[in-house]
């Protein structure tokens, strides 16, 4: 069955003459020809185009095939040898040893500076503690930290040596940390006393202290001293960081691995309950991040960059360590929540420290959104020159807010899509050659082959929604899922097998110009009364009233119409105040606001695009990581209960109020 795209965004922003005159260009029409020529070139071989951008890298051993493609396995950069800490690190410290790599802000204030020539020694010396505690080239070290420069530095440190690792978030609980390194066989585990999270140190090394007993492959546990906390150690089995790195030699040699030797395994989660370990090798996925880091963000010498994500995210892999610092762009780390002590915090931390590109997620700025402008407007944030979105789509009304309060419509936004699986960004803007629109990631990057296609596999004419899919390998996706192939096959391969397509999950349309817009995924693509409808518009439209701050929008069966649309709506704080100075106990007022909600969808979209029916909620469920978990509140709207896999979720009590609303 054929679904067309509802909602309609005309809007159009070319960069400013400032963003092109601070990034040395003369002329955004003959930077942008010059890139459709170069995005036409990768297109009709990907291969060569990949080929030129993986010789970039630092190779100990050059490589002799680019790609080996036997669906659905891939190898890229054959024969080749190299070392990713050595790619982020050693190359720069000819020419760069003395500009900062990293500087760390802690939630308390405290500050650390780290040079790349200081950030190099602090590696080597963990490198050689690890290497001096039993592990060596091929092992799995987990890393169960908070966002400290020591974290980095982990990663980087079993690259050195070849040990593959796998982050894990570090608000996740003591359960979760032990299902992942009990599937990835750890062997070593770096962890830290606590971390400072609102004005408060919450407690790492006593979770890990509740399942160590359940994972039988795991000998050896360091441990970082950050709050002081009391902090039980075991002997023989924990060290403490310090003591480990203490008396090891500052040099240690980059192991060569080979281009498809696991650099690092990372959880994401599955609705079978059962996280799947996403394997990501070393060759692929650096030519990838490192290219993907230059053409999205045009890093310059100066330039401050600041990624809100977590560390044990993909985003934190591939957008805090290995892209920036493989371009050689300084870091900017911080530790706490972004609005502690104040709701004014974020915006504090950019103006203090100057920062010049911020990537963050829209359920971030939809949250700064609901606190209003005010926060914003008592800092100075003209530092900044480019703004990113990370995580899912961004609605037309938070991108025209970011670009308007926070980029003073200055700075060009790049709308950014891709996966833990994909490994690196996969359709974005590139800010100096590409006109944006308010809510789509625009254009697949270079030597990315990304379409929409219908259920057969033939593309979608414009406007007409459809699934997206990638047509060709790419040098970062993800090689399999960790001890089961089989899954690997059946969750990304086996939907478009006969032509070969990785299937994302996501519906999509294209519009007129070629731009891809993200629907939502594929079971939040519904159908109404013989209408497919995507389930983000309809949340897109909810979040443009002036009431609402944010909304999720899930479907439940119905015998009439086969899907009818359940929207779950958080309002903003003047919105709530109407509801409270309600006599009636805001049963009217709730209603009104309802009423007024479900006409307003109807008036931007669609009659046929009307909620069925709204709850009004003071939280959303929501993933550690900021994502609305859908799911959940799918489940809960057609069985009454949520199942599966609950272990991102960030805070439990939102379900069960959600639960006793449901049941009042």
């Amino acid at each position: 069955m054929k679904s067309k795209s509802l909602l309609k965004e005309n809007r159009k922003f070319a960069p400013s003459v400032e963003f092109l005159e601070r990034s040395n260009l003369k002329s955004f029409k003959a930077n942008e020809k010059d890139y459709q020529k170069l995005r036409t070139a990768a297109q009709k071989n990907p291969t060569a185009y990949w080929t030129k951008q993986a010789k970039e890298l630092k190779w100990i051993k050059p490589f002799k095939t680019a790609l080996v493609w036997k669906h659905p396995f891939a190898k890229w950069f054959v024969g080749g040898k190299l070392n990713a800490s050595e790619n982020a690190l050693d190359v720069h410290l000819e020419a760069h040893a003395h500009k900062a790599a990293l500087i760390w802000e802690g939630e308390p204030g405290d500050t650390r500076t780290y040079t790349f020539l200081q950030l190099f020694l602090e590696v080597n010396k963990l490198a050689n503690g690890l290497k001096s505690l039993g592990v060596k080239k091929g092992d799995v070290v987990g890393i169960y930290m908070g966002m400290v420069p020591e974290a980095v530095m982990a990663m980087l440190a079993c690259a050195r040596i070849g040990a593959t690792h796998n982050v894990i978030f570090g608000g996740f609980s003591g359960e979760a940390l032990r299902d992942r390194l009990n599937d990835s066989n750890a062997k070593c585990l770096l962890t830290q006393d606590g971390a400072f999270r609102r004005g408060a140190p919450s407690a790492l090394k006593s979770a890990v202290n509740e399942v160590l007993n359940h994972v039988p492959s795991l000998k050896k546990v360091v441990v970082l001293k950050r709050t002081g906390q009391e902090t039980p150690m075991a002997p023989g089995r924990d060290h403490w960081w310090h003591e480990v790195v203490a008396a090891q030699s500052n040099s240690c040699k980059a192991e060569a691995v080979d281009s498809e030797h696991p650099l690092f395994i990372l959880y994401t989660s599955g609705s079978t309950g059962k996280p799947k370990g996403i394997l990501h090798t070393t060759g692929g996925y650096l030519t990838q991040v490192k290219s993907s880091f230059k053409t999205v963000f045009g890093p310059q010498e100066k330039d401050l960059y600041f990624c809100s994500a977590d560390i044990g995210w993909i985003t934190g892999h591939s957008y805090i360590t290995y892209g920036p610092l493989m371009n050689g762009t300084t870091v900017l780390l911080y530790e706490g929540a972004p609005t502690h002590p104040g709701p004014d915090r974020f915006w504090s931390l950019i103006a203090h420290h100057q920062v010049t590109i911020l990537y963050t997620a829209p359920t971030a700025i939809r949250s700064f959104m609901k606190l209003g402008d005010e926060f914003v407007l008592r800092h100075n944030l003209s530092s900044l020159r480019l703004l990113g979105s990370v995580g899912e789509p961004i609605n037309p009304e938070a991108w025209m807010w970011y670009h308007t309060v926070i980029g003073k419509k200055r700075c060009p936004i790049v709308d950014t899509w891709w996966q833990t699986e994909t490994g690196a960004i996969m359709i974005s803007p590139s800010p100096d050659s590409v006109t944006t629109k308010p809510g789509t990631a625009t254009l697949p990057l270079p030597g990315i082959l990304a379409d929409v296609v219908d259920q057969n596999g033939k593309s979608c004419k414009a406007n007409e929604g459809g699934f997206l899919v990638v047509k060709h390998p790419w040098p970062s996706m993800l090689r399999t899922i960790f001890g089961n192939k089989e899954r690997y096959v059946a969750a990304y391969w086996n939907e478009y097998k006969k032509q070969r397509f990785y299937f994302t999950g996501d519906g999509a349309r294209k519009d007129q110009d070629g731009y891809i817009w993200i629907m939502g995924r594929v079971d939040d693509v519904v159908n109404v009364s013989g209408h497919r409808l995507g389930t983000a518009e309809v949340e897109s439209a909810l979040v443009a009233h002036p009431k609402v701050a944010e909304a999720a929008v899930v479907a439940k069966p119905d015998d009439v119409k086969g899907s009818a649309l359940v929207a779950f709506v958080t309002l903003k704080a003047s919105a709530k105040v109407i509801l409270d100075a309600d006599p009636s106990g805001s049963t009217v007022a709730a209603q009104t606001i309802k009423d007024e909600l479900k006409a307003w969808v109807a008036k931007e979209i669609g009659p046929i695009a009307k909620p069925d029916e709204i709850r009004l909620a003071d939280a959303l469920p929501k993933t550690r990581s900021g994502k609305i978990m859908r799911r959940l509140l799918r489940e809960m709207v057609t069985t009454g209960k949520a199942s599966g896999d609950t272990s991102t979720l960030e805070d439990f009590s939102v379900l069960e109020k959600l639960r006793a609303s449901d049941e009042e």
